[in-house]
């Protein structure tokens, strides 16, 4: 495809040519820096508190600000991608996120570094859809099955060298967390510019949802601003008025989806039961990840006194879990049906998690934290490629797209209210924050714990194994689950 095609959705790139191993570069970049953002800056947190004075609330903004707003426009961007030109939109969000980046990493004090956060998931929402979009608008239907393999592949190397990589920058200064994504973001722009073919989709509908995609962002900003302020405020007039009002525009949001012509998530995805059962799954376990992997690595450095590499690293067994069992998962799931795996998946996810409560001050690696995360990477390895199979088989195939990106944006709102809420009903507030995790950290695995029980008792009652069952003649693609969030992927059944 020519630059400035937009009419044909499928490509002319095939795998192992020079133009098509320039487009896998560019959305792989794209992708990995946003994923790469997400799993370093937790390690770096008590190190950045430490030098900007910040408190344990601060501590939550500078996570929540970066994923509030990626969760509440990613269907946004993904929208105005097929509209405006994936690769155009591309570009935007790559720039985008390396001035946010740069903002980041010369932020003079916390609430700068909070309000760069937030630009930063602008970005991300432009980027993380679009880096699937453009393999697969760019690549012919035969090789386009081979271009999302190799993406899957590389994205989980980039996560499992993520908080390595993460450790290492602390330890000389946690500003390089975000300036590293300079030279990268630059990467990506060149390459996108010079080898990216431009496309977008003919039948997109004319409007853009923008009210819906503000009410979003209020709702979820006034929510998780009033839960994390609780922990500091109590039930002040200033937190109930904007808890509130978030209330107030999530309700309104879910009215405008429902009413509008062109809404950025159609609402009648839902009306599959097994669609909907599948995400409350989700919600449920990537709100236990959320917490767990937030709290985790502070917990490692402020508690049981490992180095910001250290803590980076004790998470490596999650990561290569996933790598080694996640496509044998699915392919289980494509035999048996996802309702087994993702049951049992949850129920050892809550093992490894009760197991963390007993790492504490002088915690051994060996004997108190990989037990834990091996059992936890376990049960994460069988619980997300099935459950991506399943979104995506419970949903038309005209709503492919828009079902894992509403998938992965429950995922991204989970985690969001699980960092606001686990801390509030842990006790883990404060100014003090070692004091703080002392006191409220065994406390959050459990609740942690509680939701993945809850989240495999979905999965044992409502996940059916009967359109597995309908597909098993039909050949099966394994995909890769991201620990952040669910893969955004378009088309990929056809």
């Amino acid at each position: 495809m020519a630059d400035g095609a937009t009419g044909d959705p499928a490509g002319d790139l095939v795998m192992g040519t020079a133009r098509g191993r320039w487009v896998l570069l560019a959305a792989v970049l794209g992708s990995g820096i946003a994923l790469l953002d997400a799993t370093v800056v937790n390690i770096a947190l008590p190190t950045l508190g430490r030098e900007l004075g910040a408190d344990f609330a601060d501590l939550q903004w500078t996570v929540n600000a970066y994923v509030l707003t990626l969760a509440a426009l990613i269907l946004l961007g993904g929208s105005l991608g097929d509209r405006f030109g994936r690769r155009r939109v591309f570009v935007v969000g790559a720039v985008w996120f390396g001035v946010a980046s740069l903002l980041c990493g010369l932020a003079p004090d916390v609430e700068a570094l909070i309000a760069a956060r937030a630009l930063q998931g602008i970005g991300a929402a432009l980027l993380t859809p679009g880096s699937l979009a453009l393999l697969q608008a760019s690549f012919t239907p035969d090789d386009r099955a081979r271009a999302v393999g190799a993406w899957s592949g590389l994205g989980g190397i980039a996560a499992a060298v993520g908080p390595f990589v993460g450790g290492l920058l602390v330890e000389v200064s946690w500003r390089l967390v975000f300036l590293i994504n300079l030279p990268l973001c630059a990467v990506v722009v060149v390459v996108a510019l010079r080898h990216v073919p431009e496309s977008r989709d003919p039948a997109a509908p004319p409007g853009v949802d923008v009210l819906g995609a503000a009410l979003g962002a209020l709702g979820l900003a006034g929510v998780t601003y009033a839960l994390v302020a609780a922990g500091e405020r109590g039930a002040s007039a200033a937190v109930l008025v904007t808890g509130t009002a978030g209330a107030l525009a999530l309700v309104a949001f879910v009215v405008v989806e429902r009413r509008a012509r062109h809404p950025m998530m159609p609402v009648e995805v839902f009306a599959s039961r097994q669609f909907t059962a599948a995400n409350l799954v989700t919600f449920a376990v990537y709100a236990a990840l959320g917490g767990v992997f937030f709290l985790l690595v502070v917990h490692l450095q402020v508690v049981a006194g490992f180095s910001p590499l250290a803590a980076g690293t004790a998470l490596l067994p999650v990561t290569a879990s996933m790598l080694l069992l996640s496509s044998k998962a699915g392919a289980l799931a494509g035999r048996i049906g996802p309702r087994l795996p993702m049951t049992v998946g949850p129920l050892l996810c809550a093992v490894g998690t009760l197991l963390m409560r007993r790492i504490g001050a002088d915690a051994s690696y060996v004997t108190d934290v990989l037990p834990a995360v091996l059992v936890f990477g376990l049960g994460l390895s069988a619980t997300v490629a099935p459950l991506t199979v399943t979104v995506l088989a419970a949903a038309p195939l005209r709503h492919v797209g828009v079902a894992s990106g509403v998938n992965n944006a429950v995922a991204r709102t989970a985690g969001l209210l699980a960092v606001a809420v686990l801390p509030l009903v842990a006790g883990l507030t404060g100014a003090d924050v070692p004091t703080a995790f002392e006191r409220g950290f065994d406390t959050a695995m459990l609740l942690s714990a509680g939701l993945l029980v809850a989240g495999g008792v979905v999965a044992a009652v409502a996940i059916s194994d009967q359109q597995v069952r309908a597909r098993r003649r039909r050949p099966q693609r394994s995909r890769h689950c991201a620990v952040d969030g669910p893969p955004l992927e378009r088309d990929v059944l056809g």
